[in-house]
């Protein structure tokens, strides 16, 4: 018999021993494995439009892949896992089709010699379950090209942006690759903007103003007087005696032209570097093409 002095400590004894028992048998650490189809977002500011795709990246791995694994004729999620997602932060063409801004899933139909692509407005699917032709907000035609060198993993990105307000939206994988061209508005939304910003007080965009008119082909008149008030302000600005040069040419004013050509040659020679050498280059070219 224990004696009635030790009985509590045997207790706490006890429930010690209990409770570390307990503490060996601990959860096991949550798991987390490597993705087959790894998940990645690419964006992209297209003139004044922010793209954003959301996709999952699936591997060829030795498998046929257009016409065999992803049929042709078939809709597909563009990837691989939840369907794929895009964004525009404003109104877009894709190859010549209007499409709102807005947050659409990104479906394509492969075919031997036409894709379908598709903008869908079911933003909860898994795969393509779910789809329903119904939700379609615009169906788009590519053409698929043939590619030289195989993409192992699926690849999305954007391509060709030389253009401030164009872009290539390229889908390659295995042996394919699928451009769309996307063309956002930035005269609409920025002319109205460029205008009150020179009608008002304050430093003003002379040189940037005029170089979007000029590359936009609008008022060559303004963009003329706007960088004539650029230089102005800085008379030494070679560049800018330059571009004026190319305004002129644009009006047709070939003796304009020359003579901008040729002021800005003469400034430009003071220069060093390699800016030196650029310039040079480009107002010997424009001489060439006025005189």
């Amino acid at each position: 018999m224990i004696p009635r002095m030790l009985r509590p400590i045997l207790s706490v004894t006890a429930g010690l021993v209990l409770a570390t028992g307990l503490g060996a048998q601990a959860p096991a650490p949550k798991l987390e494995f490597p993705a087959a189809s790894p998940s990645a977002t690419v964006k992209q500011r297209v003139g004044l439009t922010d793209i954003e795709i959301t996709y999952a990246r699936p591997s060829v791995r030795g498998r046929r892949i257009f016409g065999g694994m992803e049929p042709y004729g078939a809709v597909w999620r563009t990837g691989a896992n939840t369907a794929t997602k895009i964004t525009l932060s404003t109104p877009v063409k894709l190859n010549g089709t209007a499409v709102a801004a807005g947050t659409y899933e990104l479906f394509t139909i492969p075919g031997e010699s036409e894709w379908t692509v598709i903008l869908h407005k079911n933003l909860s699917q898994w795969g393509t379950y779910a789809y329903d032709a119904k939700n379609d907000v615009a169906r788009i035609k590519a053409t698929p090209v043939a590619l030289a060198k195989p993409v192992e993993t699926f690849t999305i990105s954007f391509d060709n942006l030389a253009n401030e307000s164009a872009a290539t939206l390229t889908l390659a994988w295995e042996k394919t690759s699928v451009p769309v061209r996307i063309e956002t508005d930035v005269v609409g939304p920025l002319v109205p903007k460029i205008e009150a910003a020179m009608a008002g007080e304050g430093k003003k965009p002379y040189f940037s103003a005029a170089m979007f008119y000029y590359e936009n082909n609008l008022d060559l008149k303004k963009a003329a007087e706007w960088m004539d008030a650029g230089l102005a302000a800085d008379p030494e600005a070679f560049y800018m005696v330059y571009r004026k040069g190319l305004i002129l040419e644009k009006m047709g004013d070939k003796a304009g032209a020359l003579a901008a050509a040729n002021k800005s040659l003469e400034m430009t020679r003071k220069e060093k570097g390699s800016i030196r050498d650029e310039y040079i280059r480009l107002n010997e070219a424009l001489i060439a093409r006025v005189r």
